[in-house]
C-alpha cells in the first residue's frame, strides 16, 4: 500500500506542460518520483517552467508544435534521444475557440479540433512502441486531458470546443479497449474550473466563478495533481477508458 501512490523510476511526458493544468500534472508527478518530460509551443516558456520545476525533480523541456502530425513526431524523436520507453503520456496541450453560430470560423474549427482531438490519437499512436516497452514491467498510462464542457453544455458558443473535448471522451474508450491488450491503460481527466491562461475567467474572477461551483471554489493544483497521479499509478491501474470529472460538482448542477 506504500507504493500505490508512487511514481519511483517511471517516465511521464506531458504536452502543454509549460503552464495551468499542465504545470500543475508535472510538480504532481515529480513529487511522486517521476523523470518529467514537459512540451509547450513556446520554446522559452517550456525551458523557464523546466528550470523552475527542476527543484522538484528531473525535468526536461522538449519543446514541440503538436498540432501537426509532423510536429507529433517531431517531439517523439527528441523524447527518443532521452529515452526509449514511455510510463506516463499525458495529452494536455489544447485550444479553444469562441464566437457566435452565424459568424463562428473555419479556422476556429480546425485549430481546436485538430489539436485537442487528433492530436492525442496521432501522438499516443507515434509512441505505441514506448509505451508498449513500458508495458511489459508494468501498465503502461495514458492520461487525456478533455473538460466537463464535453460531459454537459455550458452557455458559451464554444462550438470546436465542446465538439472536440466529447469526442476526446469518446475516443479514450475506443483506444482503451485496443491498448489495454498490450498492457497500456488510457482513461481521461474532465476538469472544471481551474485558474489558467485558457480559462482566464478561474484565474481572474476567482471569487465569483465561485459562487456557481457546488464546493464553493475553483480547483487547486493539488485536486489536479491528486487525480493525475491517481489514474498515473498503481492505484489506476483497472480503470480503464473512464473519464474522471473534477469540477466541484459543477457537471451535476448543470443537470
Amino acid at each position: 500500500m506504500n507504493d500505490l501512490f508512487s511514481l519511483k523510476g517511471r517516465t511521464a511526458l506531458i504536452t502543454g506542460g509549460s503552464r495551468g493544468i499542465g504545470r500543475m500534472i508535472a510538480e504532481g508527478f515529480l513529487a511522486q518520483g517521476a523523470r518529467v518530460y514537459i512540451s509547450a509551443r513556446k520554446a522559452m516558456a517550456c525551458d523557464q517552467t523546466a528550470i523552475e520545476l527542476a527543484a522538484l525533480g528531473p525535468c526536461v523541456s522538449l519543446p514541440a508544435d503538436v498540432s501537426t502530425v509532423e510536429g507529433a513526431q517531431a517531439l517523439v524523436a527528441a523524447y527518443s534521444q532521452h529515452e526509449s520507453s514511455l510510463d506516463i503520456l499525458v495529452n494536455n496541450a489544447g485550444a479553444a475557440w469562441g464566437a457566435p453560430f452565424d459568424d463562428f470560423p473555419e479556422s476556429g474549427w480546425d485549430k481546436v479540433v485538430d489539436l485537442n482531438l487528433k492530436t492525442p490519437f496521432f501522438l499516443t499512436q507515434a509512441l505505441h512502441g514506448h509505451l508498449q516497452k513500458a508495458g511489459k514491467a508494468h501498465a503502461a498510462k495514458v492520461i487525456n486531458i478533455a473538460s466537463i464542457d464535453g460531459v454537459s453544455v455550458n452557455p458559451q458558443e464554444t462550438y470546436s470546443y465542446a465538439a472536440s473535448k466529447a469526442g476526446l471522451i469518446h475516443l479514450t474508450r475506443r483506444m482503451a479497449l485496443r491498448l489495454v491488450k498490450d498492457n497500456i491503460v488510457v482513461s481521461a481527466i474532465a476538469p472544471g474550473a481551474f485558474a489558467s491562461d485558457m480559462n482566464k475567467d478561474a484565474r481572474d474572477h476567482a471569487e465569483e466563478i465561485s459562487t456557481h461551483i457546488p464546493s464553493g471554489r475553483i480547483g487547486t493544483k493539488e485536486d489536479m495533481a491528486g487525480a493525475a497521479i491517481f489514474l498515473a499509478s498503481r492505484a489506476g491501474d483497472y480503470v480503464v477508458g473512464s473519464t474522471l470529472v473534477v469540477d466541484g460538482g459543477v457537471t451535476y448542477a448543470r443537470g
